[in-house]
């Protein structure tokens, strides 16, 4: 069996050994010998067939093999910075010393130090974000809303993916209208603007105007390649924070990367927007006394969809306002009755309130049953939660028993909402305000300290991981419910970014009082519902109780608008004080 091998009959030769040159054994070698060059040539074929095969693949399949290249690219990006922060943290991330181990000026140090990389960090995470675009973009934006978890230096960093997104091409954004509708953007349209008016992470909106009518409309058209790499970009989401979590066990985000995974199909769906939208027009319909107006929608794919053209700008831009003599109070008390409208009452929540979502539309004067000289327009309908009627009413209880300073009352419904007992730290998630101020009752008085994400660190070294578990803990309604007051806290803060701090306290002061109202509506509401449905109640019992409900209301609420009252009139003063003061330096 050796003798098989030609170079075992070469190293016979070579030592010269007495039956190596024999010419039976020269015939055996010769023919091995081209055997073995035979298979040679028969892999080299093999090798060169399966190579045209895959270049022929290529051609003929440009997209898929496109696609793989594109998602390795993409899912590359995200593990590099992954790796980047995770090992930037792990070397230069100091632990923060215990009060009063350090001096001031050390610690002062060691603060700056974790803000340095708390900012490189967030930078890195940003670039990448926006390098992959899409989702990416989206998860960027779900961070800058997470004030209550996130230090102050990643959600700033991160509030820029708000406006900073890449626009799609023209000819792409006519490829997909064409696919999407079966006719040409020229069949469609007599007009259609090349420039896009807004552009989001998930798609872009152009104005046009209708051939057939000639009316004027916005046509929000996704971008083309969003939904081919949403699979695959959730799935490296989903891997880069289990990787973050086997690093560092007290990261517990995989409920984030959960929340995209169920949102976003529905987000992709226009015809989602459609529908989302009209129910809230016919929601608002019986509230002629706020001013929202929601954009007709006239046509719906799941790429593309057309609604009324709507002028206005953010609801944010404080220049816009004062040269259409709109006052940023009344602009800021009504998203807060809408939004307390669907959270509390309506239970059909609009999870995405930041100001690119939130127009300002003026009017004349009296032009409206309103009374008010602006609209306020709400735009982009694709992420929305139904809020089951038992979570609001336990939401209503708690921040009734909140703005009570009720720890009792606290603890139990924070027990229920939450599922931990870390009712402190679910109290100062929920109100954006220190426990100091909860506990003392302070909540809705101008002496409300705000959080402070920083400082708490400081007072609790393991302030993170808890966080991290009553984020874990809580129902996934819940978590978009605190992502969208974030946001409205965002929206207030920006408002009244110009005015006196009084005007400031008492803004958040009314925003309190709101809240306390629409939580007794809910509550009344609930109870009425309870006592209504009891079997084998007396008649006579049932309405007495049902009285007694709603004068318990009655009461609690005209409390309520008295103080509110109250504060109008001390607003009126400040500014006039303000005015004069002003005159009197000029």
């Amino acid at each position: 069996m050796l003798g098989s091998r030609p170079f075992v009959a070469r190293a016979l030769q070579a030592r010269q050994l007495p039956w190596a040159g024999s010419r039976s054994y020269q015939f055996y070698s010769t023919t091995a010998s081209r055997g073995w060059r035979s298979r040679r040539w028969r892999r080299t074929a093999v090798g060169a067939a399966l190579t045209v095969g895959a270049c022929g693949y290529t051609v003929y399949n440009y997209d898929t093999a496109y696609l793989v290249a594109a998602s390795v690219y993409r899912s590359s990006v995200a593990a590099n910075v992954t790796c980047q922060v995770a090992w930037d943290y792990y070397r230069n991330f100091p632990e923060l010393p215990a009060e009063g181990s350090v001096s001031e000026d050390e610690r002062r140090a060691i603060q700056a130090q974790r803000s340095k990389v708390h900012v490189r960090a967030a930078e890195k995470v940003k670039r990448a974000l926006m390098k992959n675009g899409g989702v990416y973009i989206k998860l960027g934006q779900h961070i800058s809303a997470m004030q209550y978890v996130l230090p102050m230096e990643w959600c700033q960093t991160m509030q820029a993916l708000q406006d900073r997104n890449t626009a799609s091409s023209l000819d792409e954004i006519g490829q997909v209208i064409a696919l999407d509708t079966g006719k040409t953007v020229d069949e469609l349209f007599s007009v259609f603007d090349a420039e896009p008016i807004g552009v989001a992470s998930l798609a872009q909106v152009h104005r046009a105007v209708l051939r057939e009518t000639g009316e004027e409309v916005a046509v929000k058209v996704q971008h083309p390649m969003v939904r081919t790499y949403s699979d695959i970009d959730i799935a490296t989401v989903s891997v880069m924070f289990e990787f973050i979590h086997s690093v560092f066990p007290d990261f517990k985000f995989m409920w984030l990367s959960a929340e995209m995974k169920g949102s976003l199909p529905r987000e992709l769906d226009f015809c989602n927007d459609k529908s989302n939208a009209e129910q809230v027009q016919w929601n608002f319909a019986q509230h002629a006394d706020i001013p929202l107006a929601v954009p007709r929608m006239i046509q719906a794919t799941e790429r593309v969809l057309i609604m009324e053209y709507v002028n206005g700008r953010r609801c944010d831009d404080l220049a816009y306002l004062r040269q259409y003599n709109i006052d940023p109070s009344q602009v800021s008390r009504e998203i807060g009755r809408v939004f307390a409208e669907m959270t509390y009452v309506q239970g059909f929540l609009h999870c995405d309130p930041h100001p690119g979502n939130l127009f300002v539309r003026p009017r004349a004067q009296g032009s409206a049953s309103h009374g008010y000289n602006f609209d306020l327009v709400l735009l982009d309908h694709g992420l929305y939660r139904q809020l089951p009627s038992q979570f609001r009413y336990e939401y209503a209880e708690m921040w009734y028993a909140l703005m009570r300073g009720d720890q009792a009352q606290i603890k139990h419904w924070s027990r229920k909402l939450s599922g931990t007992d870390l009712y402190q730290l679910f109290s100062i998630i929920l109100t954006g305000h220190n426990w100091s101020t909860i506990e003392t009752k302070s909540l809705g008085s101008t002496s409300a300290a705000q959080f402070n994400l920083d400082a708490l660190t400081q007072q609790q070294p393991d302030l993170f991981q808890k966080i991290t578990e009553v984020l874990a803990s809580v129902p996934p309604v819940l978590l978009l419910v605190l992502k969208t007051n974030d946001l409205l806290r965002m929206v207030d803060q920006r408002l009244f970014a110009d005015q006196p701090p009084a005007v400031q306290h008492h803004a958040q002061l009314r925003t309190w009082l709101r809240i306390s109202h629409y939580c007794l509506v809910a509550i009344r509401d609930a109870r009425a519902a309870e006592i209504s449905h009891r079997p084998k109640a007396v008649p006579l019992a049932r309405v007495y109780r049902l009285a007694l409900n709603r004068l318990g209301f009655w009461f609690n609420d005209t409390a309520l608008s008295v103080y509110k009252a109250l504060l109008v009139v001390q607003d009126m003063f400040i500014r006039w004080q303000a005015l004069f003061r002003r005159s009197t330096i000029a």
